[in-house]
């Protein structure tokens, strides 16, 4: 089973690209609701919950690990790589690689929670890879909220969003990045705001097809993960805005399990 964990329901934009791009492997997921978000908490405090989810994910069979978390993957990915002796993804480092071929200019914008952008992981890693990039990030703390609100069409909402990418643009990015998993949830209303010309990264399709690339190279690992039975989707929480974003992302509804989880 791949097992994915998120902060709460945005995650399921990561399992719902893995479900296109790998249809016949089973999915269990875990959307921590009743602690989200994560952005606004202690590195210590992220990767503690990281490790709680990791191991329930493990308890109920998951031989795989998705971080669909940008700010758990970016302070937690060590600790749960060297933690678990199985394969742990994150959902940055294929973000990255796609934002850097994408961009023509060399300015590349990145939009994420606090955790995520004070981390400064996408600049490391973009810089990592081509030194003469120039990396813009803005921490958006109020999206998450939004989306686990289903506050995604409000004119309030529209109106953050003008705010928050306003000093992108006036960097000239030719490229955004999407640095948490809720976000593309956002994405018809973040488009026209950025602007046309702006290529946006989803970081749930680059991880999509990162994995995809993966298994096809590595058939033992493929071998492990059972395939054709109905995938499973946990909370720690359950709210009727959960339920129906769920049912946004997916096409349909979706039994979100709750489960009592340690504080």
């Amino acid at each position: 089973m791949i097992g994915i964990f998120d902060s709460g329901v945005g995650g399921m934009t990561v399992a719902r690209a893995i479900e296109k791009k790998l249809p016949s492997y089973n999915i269990i997921y875990f959307g921590d609701l009743a602690r989200t978000p994560y952005g606004s908490k202690s590195a210590e405090t992220i990767i503690r919950y990281s490790l709680q989810n990791t191991e329930f994910l493990i308890s109920k069979g998951a031989k795989l690990i998705v971080i669909a978390c940008n700010s758990a993957a970016s302070v937690a990915s060590n600790v749960l790589q060297n933690s678990f002796d199985i394969p742990v993804f994150e959902v940055i480092t294929p973000a990255v690689s796609e934002a850097v071929v994408a961009s023509q200019n060399g300015k590349v914008g990145v939009v994420g929670t606090r955790a995520t952008i004070s981390s400064n992981i996408y600049e490391t890693e973009i810089k990592a890879i081509d030194s003469s990039f120039q990396v813009f990030s803005k921490d958006c703390p109020l999206f998450v909220p939004l989306v686990e609100e289903g506050w995604i069409n409000k004119p309030e909402t529209k109106m953050i969003i003008r705010r928050y990418l306003t000093p992108l643009k006036q960097k000239a990015v030719d490229t955004l990045v999407l640095g948490c998993t809720h976000y593309p949830l956002l994405l018809h209303l973040i488009k026209p705001r950025i602007g046309k010309r702006v290529k946006v990264i989803d970081s749930s399709e680059a991880m999509a097809e990162n994995l995809k690339n993966f298994l096809e190279n590595n058939p033992g690992i493929a071998d492990t993960l059972s395939q054709n039975v109905e995938s499973r989707y946990y909370v720690s929480d359950v709210t009727e805005a959960a339920m129906a974003t769920a049912k946004k992302i997916f096409g349909r509804q979706v039994d979100l399990n709750r489960v009592a989880f340690g504080s």
